[in-house]
């Protein structure tokens, strides 16, 4: 049995500030739309969607400290970058306190926010939805890339992954090697030229 949604949805409006609150919310329910357009599981999409962010209201010391006490690998990047660790502890926390056990859930948070190669269509859906969510309006290319995210999701993912990477490449000792890893995966994928 998958977790109860409303619970989670409660527990959350708890935790998070008002903004991150209604990201999440945004998130799930552009996770959902998509699920529905590319026929993924709208319950998963939703739920990954929820938690996407559920360790979002830690500083970087205290993420830090969680991931250490979870015994979670913190890569060269993420210690020069800490907030990444927020996507790697969400997941380790869906698990401990929100009772979800789907590994195709659990890896949606965990590489919503870095992507990695081969991702399964569940992982794409969050980590576009992430990036195109209604309350966004500063990322690069929004509009452009909401519209492709209805029409070609690996295109989408491939579009974000540059704005992203052309974005850090101003602080390149804050990429995490997954994320470059990937970009490169869907350049190709998408016959693009590499960055």
């Amino acid at each position: 049995m998958k977790p109860d949604r409303m619970v989670i949805k409660e527990k959350l409006s708890h935790k998070l500030g008002i903004g991150r609150f209604e990201h999440t919310l945004g998130v799930a329910y552009t996770a959902a739309c998509l699920a529905m357009r590319y026929g993924a599981n709208i319950e998963d999409a939703e739920l990954a969607g929820l938690l996407h962010d559920c360790a979002k209201q830690y500083d970087n010391e205290t993420l830090v400290k969680k991931c250490l006490k979870y015994k979670l690998s913190v890569s060269e990047a993420e210690q020069k970058n800490p907030s990444l660790l927020h996507a790697k502890l969400g997941a380790c926390l869906a698990t401990r306190k929100y009772d979800v056990e789907d590994a195709n859930i659990l890896n949606a948070i965990r590489y919503h926010t870095t992507g990695r190669p081969a991702m399964s269509l569940l992982e794409k859906i969050v980590y576009v939805a992430d990036y195109i969510e209604p309350r966004r309006f500063k990322a690069p290319n929004l509009n452009k890339i909401r519209q492709l995210a209805f029409s070609d999701l690996d295109q989408a993912v491939s579009a974000i992954m540059g704005d992203t990477l052309a974005y850090l490449k101003e602080m390149p000792e804050t990429i995490d090697k997954t994320t470059m890893e990937a970009c490169i995966y869907y350049q190709k994928l998408n016959k693009e030229e590499p960055l």
